[in-house]
């Protein structure tokens, strides 16, 4: 049993707070909460499991936010929730088995490419336009990203959107209240492998969930409020982060 003292706690919620404001507008939260539980003395399967604990509190927060004000409807999604429930479930199995060597290379330079197209592309509006392709098809690429979840994670959050807005032709705040469901989903069935595999500090989740809900909450409402004029910023920042952060811990 790891004992934390109040000073280690209060920095864990404050981490927390700010990862659940980043995570409801634009992904990336896991950046924060991770190292943050890892400095403390965490080991990384306990950190990861942790993290998706306390993470489940922030994307329900943000999720609930979003239906509440009209921008999900949560019957047409629930093949999709299928989908990538199942999907987070076997990538949260794997990566206790299998190295995640080989997507901390790639990761990166996907996320520079993602982060370009938010920063450049027209097509990111608050509109919808047409869908690329079918449901099966997005079912399959939802449910890819969300085994990635369960594997990996950094990132999640921007490919979600990135999903919905090109393929599922779903305008930016629409997109965005859709990938924080998603992820709300991959983080239940994430947490679920975890408990079963004793991976989880409930008693640091917990706490720390206090801060995610919270800030969470306080990041859907400026994402509302203020559309794309935050969204796509923050979204095309995290993504860069993101890959910055996995360049430096692949190569430095």
């Amino acid at each position: 049993m790891i004992e934390l003292d109040i000073s280690v706690v209060m920095f864990l919620i404050a981490a927390a707070f700010v990862a659940g404001f980043i995570d409801s507008i634009a992904g990336g939260g896991g950046m924060i909460t991770i190292p943050a539980l890892l400095a403390v003395g965490i080991p990384p399967l306990q950190a990861l499991g942790t993290n998706k604990l306390q993470s489940c509190f922030g994307s329900f927060s943000a999720s609930f936010h979003f239906y509440q004000k009209g921008h999900l409807k949560i019957k047409e999604n629930l093949p999709f929730i299928a989908v990538v429930f199942v999907f987070a479930m076997i990538g949260t199995l794997s990566v206790q088995v299998f190295s995640a060597d080989f997507l901390s290379k790639c990761i990166p330079f996907l996320l520079i490419i993602f982060a370009f197209y938010f920063l450049f592309s027209p097509k990111i509006t608050e509109d919808s336009s047409h869908r690329l392709i079918g449901v099966i098809p997005l079912a399959l690429v939802l449910g890819g990203i969300g085994f990635y979840d369960g594997f990996f994670g950094p990132g999640t959050g921007s490919f979600l959107m990135l999903a919905m807005i090109v393929l599922g032709g779903f305008g930016l705040t629409q997109s965005l209240a859709q990938a924080k469901m998603f992820n709300f989903t991959t983080n239940i069935a994430s947490t679920l492998i975890f408990a079963l595999s004793g991976e989880i500090l409930y008693s640091v989740g917990l706490l720390m969930a206090l801060g995610q809900f919270v800030g969470a909450n306080i990041g859907s409402r400026i994402a509302i409020g203020y559309g794309v004029k935050i969204i796509k910023p923050l979204v095309v920042c995290v993504s860069l982060a993101a890959c910055v952060n996995l360049l430096y811990k692949q190569y430095f």
